[in-house]
């Protein structure tokens, strides 16, 4: 999970999930944003970043890839290669990690092998509309999809897949690349189709859906301010049409970045899902099936709590308030939030946690640790999670099996438990011999 914080009096930093995109410094928006002299902390999220020829692709090769999604149609929904369906209810916890599957079939084997190895059940990845159906409506290619699941179906990890980012023809407008900015189709109507095309395709594949990606950023809602309600209908119209295809499905709804910013392009995790819980009428049901967060350790350790962490300015970035968000246990200030609405028998899914090790970009290295140490966290949360969260914990995701185009010039790369070629760091060593 990438987290953005800016140093002392620096501007606001976000790191979100989206095809192609890395954490970006500067605010998400459609326009120049003002600089915040509030120190921020926007956490962090990775999406399948991915080669800028995937929506081109689907356009060049939507005529094949049709021809050739009649002839897989059978292999990705053969009955005999389904996995047995499982509960809705997750073991506390469950282990999994944000891996890259979709451009390198000789990547994803070895990293889903190294999962496998280190007891890692679970794997999530990005499925980006935009570079599934491109090229116009009802022109799919889902070649590397169609990889992707098979892959995990193979190595017996479930899968989380991530749905989000429309394409051009769905979202006019909304992806401007140099702000790293998507946002959802004009017509709910275009991405409950492709919903349908998507998961009719992957029925009995997908263990479950995260819907949408960060949306208390403007960055991830078409440079508009954030709004819970909007995101709210989105997620009801998704888990209505998802369940009437594949009931058995876990829908988990959008991992939060965790800020301390309160503007038109971002809003704070706290305050989004409180209104999120409004404008569900404190009703969840029909809406999701556990519900999403991202919890970054930034500096301290897991087992500190907010009110220790906003105590300490290091580790609080000097925000003696709002610095609760630099705590791994911020998850229980959201956790209240759910308990408060009446929604207590369900789980949280974090669908992205992790420290960094970056010492090169200043605007993440105030929060960077030692690889030893962080590998102790990563482990360390975990164990936290289980000794104290459980039954309401489910599945957690460490970001990441390190995408193998990644340089050090990347934040993202400093946050893996891999190295690009493979390599394991200590995260990884830790995590592998951790009794689950």
């Amino acid at each position: 999970m990438r987290k953005n914080f800016i140093a002392l009096g620096v501007s606001l930093l976000t790191l979100t999930f989206a095809v192609g995109c890395s954490a970006i410094l500067g605010s998400p928006t459609a326009k120049p944003e003002p600089t915040i002299t509030p120190k921020v902390a926007v956490a962090v999220t990775t999406a399948t970043p991915a080669p800028k020829t995937s929506s081109t692709s689907s356009t060049a090769s939507s005529a094949s890839s049709q021809k050739s999604s009649a002839s897989s149609a059978s292999t990705a929904s053969s009955a005999s290669s389904l996995p047995v369906a499982k509960p809705i209810k997750m073991n506390s916890p469950e282990y999994g990690a944000q891996a890259f599957l979709w451009w390198r079939p000789e990547t994803a084997d070895r990293d889903l092998g190294m999962m496998r190895d280190a007891g890692l059940t679970w794997v999530k990845q990005q499925f980006a509309w935009r570079d599934i159906e491109g090229a116009g409506k009802g022109k799919f290619s889902w070649d590397h999809a169609d990889q992707a699941v098979n892959y995990a179906n193979r190595f017996k990890i479930d899968m989380l897949a991530r749905v989000d980012n429309a394409p051009d023809w769905a979202a006019p407008g909304c992806n401007v690349e140099s702000k790293k900015q998507m946002g959802p189709a004009k017509n709910t109507q275009d991405w409950l189709d492709f919903l349908t095309a998507f998961v009719t395709r992957y029925k009995g594949k997908i263990r479950a859906y995260e819907i949408w990606n960060e949306p208390n950023l403007a960055r991830e809602w078409c440079g508009r301010p954030p709004n819970p309600t909007e995101y709210a209908a989105l997620l009801k119209a998704s888990y209505a049409k998802i369940k009437s295809i594949d009931p058995n499905v876990i829908i988990i709804s959008a991992g939060m970045t965790p800020t301390s910013a309160s503007t038109d392009y971002a809003m704070p995790d706290v305050t989004f899902i409180t209104k999120m819980y409004d404008a569900m009428k404190n009703n969840s049901t029909g809406y999701f099936d556990a519900l999403g967060l991202h919890a970054p350790g930034y500096k301290a350790p897991p087992e500190m709590s907010p009110d220790d962490v906003i105590k300490d300015p290091v580790l609080s970035n000097k925000e003696p308030v709002t610095g609760r968000v630099y705590a791994f246990r911020h998850v229980e200030d959201l956790r209240k939030i759910m308990v408060a609405r009446g929604d207590s028998a369900k789980q949280v899914v974090i669908t992205e946690f992790g420290w960094t090790r970056d010492q090169i970009h200043k605007e993440y290295s105030w929060f960077a640790v030692e690889e030893q140490t962080q590998a102790k966290y990563v482990v360390g949360a975990y164990q936290w999670a289980k000794q104290n969260w459980s039954p309401w914990i489910g599945a957690m995701f460490v970001i990441y099996m390190a995408n193998p185009d990644w340089t050090e010039q990347n934040e993202e790369y400093w946050w893996s438990i891999t190295k690009p070629d493979g390599v394991p760091v200590g995260a990884y060593v830790r995590l592998k011999a951790l009794a689950k």
